[in-house]
């Protein structure tokens, strides 16, 4: 049997109301221009202050725009999501099939947490790996990293499960096996590019792709 590393935000959960509430609430804060909803969207995925930089320039600047994000995040942006129909009987089956479960993402690991918590299929995560608030973790080679590291694996026994070409390179940085998800933020192209090692169109495929698979 297989260790499946899950992201988070595109994968189990969809997310965007959320964060990009968020966000704008952190331009509202500095009195900065909100950018437009198809730019908001590419805040899906990265590590906050990878976005922010780009818009904001100023380091301390940055800085303040990510406590402003997790002001608003702690009271409402962490329940602010829908989740994915099927990925909560798709959980379960893995884990009933004696596969290792665990979520890896780029979001700050005590948010995760709360938010893997309170997901009805949750208890199914044998751990949550996140960002550290500080940003010394944030990138997905880095997560991933100590995700092996804490629950003492080996890369070429693990996969990584995401949607965004994050995950992929995250996974491909340490030789992992991964597959890209369909129903979040990346998109087709954008997984196939990043070199996915499969592809799932629906949660229900993820199950009959790893009793296949060579775990």
């Amino acid at each position: 049997m297989a260790t499946i590393f899950f992201d988070l935000d595109g994968t189990l959960i969809d997310s965007i109301e959320g964060i990009t509430r968020c966000v704008v609430h952190a331009f509202e804060r500095l009195g900065e221009p909100v950018p437009g909803e198809h730019e908001l969207r590419g805040w899906i995925g990265p590590p906050l202050r990878d976005s922010f930089a780009p818009k904001l320039g100023d380091p301390a600047r940055v800085e303040r725009a990510v406590e402003f994000y997790r002001e608003r995040f702690e009271t409402d942006g962490w329940r602010e999501h829908a989740v994915y129909a099927g990925i909560g009987d798709t959980v379960a089956a893995l884990a009933a099939d004696g596969h290792r479960l665990a979520v890896v993402t780029a979001k700050n690991e005590p948010h995760a947490r709360r938010i893997v918590e309170h997901l009805p299929f949750g208890g199914h995560f044998e751990d949550v790996i996140g960002a550290t608030p500080c940003g010394r973790l944030s990138h997905k080679p880095e997560l991933i990293g100590e995700a092996l590291a804490r629950l003492g694996l080996a890369a070429d026994a693990c996969w990584m499960i995401g949607d965004r070409h994050m995950d992929i390179h995250g996974a491909r940085h340490h030789g992992m096996p991964s597959v890209g998800v369909l129903w979040g933020f990346g998109g087709e192209a954008e997984l196939r590019e990043a070199g996915a090692t499969h592809l799932a169109e629906s949660p229900a495929g993820l199950r009959a792709l790893f009793a296949t698979a060579a775990c």
